[in-house]
Formats: structure tokens, sequence, C-alpha cells
């Protein structure tokens, strides 16, 4: 309430102006509802006798939003020029003179017009709270300033009209106007937000499901960081320290011990699991040495940004207190802390950090988080024997046994021994058994001797009493052999330890080695040996693309998707890591990892980069291919299609007096040219069928003979092939169709490239399970160690003429061949000239019962028809 104060001459100065207040409808998206809900309110304000004027109301053409403005005063806008163009904003010196109780200002980010009375209209809005005025407002989520580049990604638009985020927070009433993606897209499919012609272009981009659903959140998480400032503000009015539990939040305390990432990463799964606030934190001593170096702050700091929580250290002697207060403070939920180092005999004396805790935590649930470094490593050192448990459990025997055979010779053999005897005979007894046994049943044999030796062989007798000092140096002297002897057998058994591990670990590289340099696909068969040898139950390699972790190679059930889900992470590069599921592992087994995570990071970029080179080897196949193709097509087709249209065009002309023999000469051209056109057509689709594995054969018993026979119907009648081919062969196992199509090229091909006066020869014969087709001719050959390059596509040997062809025949027909299950080679005629072999296996019995793999689908006959 305003307070009167007096002034100098003892008149009350006039009362300071109350200040309005401003409620904010915020929505995640145009459309939720926001104006709406604004005027909702201003009409029942209305109906409760308040006066309400609506300074700006944009309804953008919503009939039941301008319906809620009958009744309510609308105040003038004031028309801004601007550029040669006429403007309306918001009149706030006209709304100052009217005054109103309660002011209705839509769209409060939005930017006014060159030539305003301010630049913003939030800005606006402040000068009605000055002057007392109430206002009612509206503003999405994507305009806060904070969240602008996060939204920008979301949904790939840059929004020019922000408003700083503390003009929001300082709103005396905040209400989120919420609305599902999916309720929102009806509304706007039904016309309720945008106009017809604007529903497919906002339904197809802003307000796609994924982005409406990622803006929601961005909402909600907002508006409750703002509810959680308002309870930490009313609790420290009301001053309130009990832990209230209105939110989960999680605490991490770390030492900045190697256990620290370990807790980080626990409290972050716990956190994650929650949907808690995580916050991890660090506890100086007073004097400020931490015991944490700079370079390790850097390191904890950075994996909590990494994990999303805040980093913080505070200063405190007593950590227990100060860990504690800290919590309470933030009204922490949970605690996560570490296990005691200290060994049990410190615990004896002081209760250590986790046992204060948790005694004072009161409704703070804290974690007790065991690790490896846990449980006093000065006692373990010291009685945990490296050695075998056999030769351990020979060492406790043996301590005691020992000993007292020892004894029972002196005894027995008093009158013969003196004293330095039975101390010669106890020692060799300890040393035997440290050997032996270690550390731990050497201390017991030693105690065991020197109280024998003082009971049985010193004065006085049968007593413990230490009448000489020099018994009590014989004593000492005893337990200290037994320890030296003991920790030199220790010693060795730890060397032979670390050096059998280090032939483990060096084998185990060495096998990953080859792994990565030999296996066809490393990355997968090393992840898989990994989880094999290490028992785990998944293995993945984890790459980070545009903020989100993929995985590119996995072994096993159940990979991580994310680093923080793995129970080990190795970090091979901020951007890679290493990720294993089923058990923690030791710290020795770490340090090989490490080095496999290397590997695997080379094996992936190996991979990758033989990918690259596969792909850049196939482009530059296919650009020659294309190549080729092109050149081909230039020449060899356009070839008969100009000999069929100059003898067209011949034939078509009125002003040539051709004779009979002339018109017949021509029609003869032009079918020739027709079937050589025709031909090559041929060849182009059926290597593009070979290219696509469209090719299927169906397969039955054929001769030799009828094949042939059929190929040389389309042969020029001028050619000379000199056919000797037995009908008594065994039939080979091929379609009728492809098998006459490969003959018929390769005879083709064998003319084309033949000595011209030489004859073509075809003949057959067997060879073991095979029959053998030869195409002879005697042309020029090939040149050494050009066979293979013969049947490539778009090979031409010699080129002597136009009517040479694209060079597809002999690859077509070894591309039929192989669909068949035959071969197709070249061999070197003796004399000069080339032979080209096709062998196909011969038919037998029950053959056609057992197709060929992967020919089960499409077929093709002779006729050229493709089937099922």
């Amino acid at each position: 309430m305003a307070e009167n104060r007096v002034a100098e001459d003892g008149e009350a100065a006039p009362a300071k102006p109350r200040r309005g207040e401003l409620r904010i409808y915020l929505g995640a998206a145009p459309g939720v509802g926001k104006t709406f809900a604004m005027l909702g309110e201003a009409r029942r304000r209305l109906d409760r006798g308040t006066d309400v004027v609506a300074g700006l109301v944009e309804t953008h053409g919503r009939a039941k939003t301008a319906e809620l403005l009958d009744g309510i005063e609308i105040l003038p806008r004031r028309e801004v020029h601007h550029r040669g163009h006429d403007f309306t904003e918001m009149d706030v010196d006209g709304l100052l003179a009217r005054h109103p109780e309660v002011a209705i200002v839509d769209e409060l980010a939005h930017t006014n017009v060159p030539g305003s009375r301010n630049e913003k209209r939030w800005q606006d809005v402040q000068e009605l709270l000055a002057a007392g005025i109430d206002v009612l407002s509206t503003v999405n989520v994507q305009h806060l300033q904070s969240l602008n580049d996060v939204v920008e990604r979301i949904t790939g638009v840059a929004q020019q009209e922000t408003i700083p985020d503390e003009v929001v927070r300082k709103a005396e009433q905040l209400e989120l106007i919420d609305i599902t993606p999916e309720a929102l897209r009806r509304r706007l499919a039904h016309g309720n937000v945008y106009p017809a012609e604007r529903i497919d272009a906002a339904l197809g981009n802003y307000f796609r499901p994924g982005n409406l659903t990622a803006l929601r959140e961005l909402a909600l998480l907002w508006v409750a960081d703002q509810v959680d400032v308002a309870l930490q503000r009313y609790r420290a009015e009301q001053q309130i320290t009990d832990t209230w539990e209105a939110r989960e939040r999680v605490v991490v305390s770390i030492t900045g011990g190697p256990e620290s990432e370990t807790l980080i990463r626990r409290g972050s799964r716990i956190a994650t699991r929650a949907g808690a606030e995580l916050l991890v934190l660090h506890i100086l001593r007073g004097d400020g040495l931490s015991g944490l170096g700079p370079t390790a702050v850097v390191r904890y700091r950075t994996l909590t940004e990494e994990l999303g929580a805040s980093f913080h250290q505070v200063v405190g002697d007593d950590v227990p207190t100060a860990l504690l207060d800290f919590a309470r403070g933030v009204n922490a939920t949970q605690l996560v802390i570490g296990t005691s180092r200290r060994s049990r005999v410190a615990r004896l004396f002081d209760e250590g950090i986790g046992a204060a805790v948790v005694r004072d935590s009161g409704p703070i649930d804290v974690h007790m988080v065991t690790h490896a470094q846990a449980g006093g490593k000065l006692r373990a050192k010291l009685m945990n024997s490296p050695l075998a448990p056999s030769r351990q459990i020979m060492g406790w025997i043996l301590a005691v046994a020992l000993p007292a055979i020892a004894t029972l010779i002196g005894a027995l053999l008093r009158n013969e021994l003196d004293l330095s005897t039975d101390v010669v005979d106890y020692v060799l007894a300890t040393v035997i058994v440290a050997l032996v046994g270690g550390l731990g049943p050497a201390l017991l044999a030693a105690v065991l001797a020197a109280g024998l030796l003082n009971f049985y062989f010193t004065e006085p007798f049968y007593t413990l009493t230490v009448h000489s000092p020099r018994n009590i140096v014989t004593l000492v002297a005893m337990v200290v052999v037994a320890i030296l002897v003991a920790l030199v057998v220790d010693a060795a058994a730890r060397r032979a330890t670390q050096a059998a591990r280090a032939r483990t670990e060096a084998a185990l590289l060495a096998s990953y080695a080859r792994t990565v340099l030999t296996h066809p696909a490393p990355v997968e068969r090393l992840l898989e040996k990994v989880r094999e040898n290490f028992g785990l139950n998944s293995v993945a390699l984890l790459e980070k693309r545009d903020g989100d972790w993929k995985c590119v190679a996995q072994s096993g059930s159940n990979p991580c998707d994310d680093p923080d889900e793995a129970d080990v992470d190795i970090a091979v590069t901020p951007e890679v890591h290493l990720t294993l599921r089923g058990r923690a592992l030791p710290a020795a087994d770490r340090r090989v990892l490490e080095a496999v995570a290397g590997q695997a990071l080379l094996a992936l970029r190996q991979q990758r980069m033989t990918a690259k080179t596969a792909q850049a080897e196939r482009k530059a196949e296919a650009t020659e291919l294309r190549t080729a193709l092109l050149s081909a097509v230039g020449h060899d087709l356009r070839t008969p299609l100009t000999s069929i249209k100059v003898s067209i065009g011949s034939l078509r002309a009125t002003d040539l007096q051709l004779s009979e023999e002339d018109t017949t000469e021509l029609l003869e051209t032009i079918e020739e040219s027709t079937d050589r056109l025709a031909g090559l057509v041929d060849n182009l689709l059926d290597s593009s069928r070979l290219a696509t594995g469209a090719v299927r054969p169906h397969l039955r018993p054929v001769g030799y003979d009828e094949v042939v026979a059929h190929a040389l119907s389309n042969v020029d009648g001028s050619a000379s092939v000199v056919v000797a081919v037995d009908e008594h062969l065994p039939s080979v196992l091929a379609d009728p169709g492809l098998l006459e199509r490969v003959v018929a090229n390769v005879i083709d091909n064998a003319l084309r490239h033949g000595a011209a006066r030489e004859p073509v020869s075809a003949r057959a014969s067997t060879h073991s399970e095979h029959v053998e087709l030869r195409i002879i001719d005697h042309g020029q050959g090939l040149k050494k160690g050009a066979a293979k390059s013969a049947f490539a596509p778009f090979q031409r040997l010699g080129d002597r003429d136009a009517t040479a062809g694209v060079g597809l025949g002999l690859s077509v027909a070894k591309g039929f061949t192989e669909a068949m299950g035959g071969t197709i080679r070249a061999e070197d005629t003796p004399g000069g000239g080339l032979t080209m072999v096709i062998s196909l296996p011969a038919y037998r019995s029950g053959d056609l019962e057992k197709p060929l793999p992967g020919f089960d689908e499409l077929v093709l006959h002779e006729s050229g028809e493709q089937v099922r």
C-alpha cells in the first residue's frame, strides 16, 4: 500500500502512484488460444464492473476471437506514415489519457513501426504499468530472447521479433496456454488459425508434429523454471529451510579423485531416470587449497556441462555440513556421494563423510556409489596377496606346522642342540613359509616361532617372559626376516602377474590389429571380439552428428544410444565414444580398451575411406561407361540411321528416275541398316538387363548343333562359316534363347574381325563334365594380356569400319553364359587368330530338379519374354 509521508513544511506529501500488474498468456506456437484466453479474462473482469479497454487486439480474422470483443471498449489506433505507406499502431498517449483499470495489449513482442513512441510494444506496456494500469498481454515462446536460437534450430525459421526474458519473468502472473500438437494441427486444418490458402504450407513446415512437440516442451520447461524461481523466492522470504519435494533435484558431490567421473555419470543417469535437475558440487577447504588442479576442474566442469548439468564450488572446512547446507539451499531431493576410500581401521576413529551425511540428511535421499578406489588401499596392498589361492592355503598350513615341527625337533634333541641351532630352525621355518605363502602366513609363522622359542628354549623356561635383551633382538630379527622375505616373494609374484597380464594385453592388441588390417568389415568384427573377450552384453561405437549421438557400429543386443547410458565409456575423441554395456571394468582393462577405441576409430575411418574409394571407382567406371556409350551412340547408331534416311530420301525424290534394280538395292540397304540398328539396340538392352540382374535363364537340355543352326540363320548369307558339331554330343543345360544369342554374337564378332578370305569354324567337344563350343577365326587375334579386356563393354577390336558395332557383343555373351552357369574365354588360334570357347555343363538326368541359386524368379525364354 502507498504510504503517506510528511514534508518538512508539515503538509502531507502525495501518495506514490501504484504500479500496474502485468498478466501474460504464454503459448508454444500461434493458434494455441492465447488471445482467446486473454479476452475471456477481460470479459470476466468487465462483468465484475472493472473498467477494461482494448488498446490493441489482433484477431487475425478469427470469428470466435472477434466475438469476445463485443461490449469491450476498443481504443482507436494511431496512424504512422513510413516510407510512403500508412500503418497503424497502439495509441499509447490516448491509452494513458483514457487511463482504464485494465488495458488489453496483444502480441507483447511486436516491433513498432519506425517513428512510433517506442521501438518495442513491451516498452509501451512498461509505460502503462508505470502509470498504474493493469495489462493483459500475450507472447509465444519462440519470441523469448534466450530461446530464439533454439527455436530456429528446431523450426528452421529465424524469429525477427524478440523480447527479453526478464520482462516476462517480472510479470505478476504468467499463465501457460497448453494444447497438444495433434489438437493444434486439427484446429489449423479446420481453418481456425490461418486462411485456407496458407493451411497446407503451415502444416508441412512450421506446424509439423515434431516441431510442435519440441516447442511445447520448451514452453513447459521455461514456465517450470519460472515457477521454481518463484518458489525459491518465497522460501527465502519466509525463511523456510526444510526440503520441499516439489521438484526432483539431484546433487553429486565430488572430491576430485579418480572416482569423480564415475559419480558424475552415475548421478546423470539417476537424474535422467527421475526427470530431475542435476547439480555437481565440489567443496573447497577453508584455506582455498582444494587438492584439485585447474586441469581437473576444467575436465569435470566440461563433463558436467556436456551432461546438461551445472557445476558449483563452495568453501567449507566441515565437508558434510557444507554439502548438506548446499543441498538444502537448492531444495535438493537426492544426494550422490562415493563410498569412503578410508580403511576399516581408519573408520574406527572417524566415521567419514558418507556416514555423517547419511546421519544428518533428513528427508534427502542419499545414494552411496561404489567405485574402484573404495575401501582401504593400504590394507589391500598389505593383505591381498598376488599368490595363487592354493599357495596361500598351503602357506597358512605350513605357518602352523613348521614352527611346531621345529619345536618338536628342539625338544627331542634338547641335550644335543643349543639355542642358536633352535633359532636357525625357527628362522628356516619362517623363511619357508614366507616363500610359499607370502606375507600373511609369514607373519603368523614368525609370531608362533618367536613365542615357541621363548616359551620352550629360553630362560626362564615355560613362560613368555623375556629375560635377556639378546632374546628380544632374536625375536625381532625373526619377524623382520619373515616380512622382508615375504615382501620379496609378493613383489616377485606381482611382477609375474603383471608380466602375464602384459602378455595377455599384447596378444589381445595384436589380435585386434590383425582384425583391423585383414577383416573385410573390421569395425564390426573388432567390436565383436571386444564383447567376447571381456564378457559384455553389447559394445557400440557412437559418433556425434548434428548434436545427436548415432551408433555407427555395434555388437551384441541392446547397444547404448548415448554415452551416458554405458557402464563403461571410452572417449576416443569428443565426437566419437566407445561404449560398453554389461558390467563395470577395472582400470587395467580400461587401458586396453583405450587402445582398442583408437583402433576402432582407425578401422572406421579405413572402412569409410574404402567405401569412398569404391564409390569413386564406381563413379569413374560409370563415367567411362557413359562416355563410351555416348561415343558409340553418336557414331555407330547414327551410321545405320543415316543409311536409312538417305535411302528413304532417294526413294521419295520425285526428280530421280530409279530403275527397279536401284529401288531394290535401296530397300535392301534400308533392311540391312534396320537389322543392324535392331542388333545394336538389342545388345544395349541386354547389357542393361545384365547390369541390373534382371536376366534369369530358363534351363533345359539343348544340343549345340541346333543352337548353332538357329544362330547362323540370322547371319549374312555371304559369310563363310564351317560347322563341325556332332549331333550325338551330350546336350548342355542352358536356356536355348540366351545360348543362341551368345553363339550369334560370338560368330558375328569372329566374322568381323577374322581374316577376309578365311572361313570361321564352329566345333564342339566334351571336356570333363562340360561340353565346349569353339568359334575359331584366323584374324589378327588379341594382343598379349588383352584376353580379359575383350569382354569389357564398349571394347571394339580393330574398328575397321563403321559397322563394327558398339562393342557389347562379347560383353553380353559373357553375361548370358555366366547366368547359365557356364564360362566363356578367349584363346589364341594356332597359326594366328582368336578362338572363343563357350563351356556349359553337360545335361544329366535330375539336373532340372536343382535350379541354380537365385534363378527361380524371372526367366527369359527364346522369345525374349520375361515370365515368372
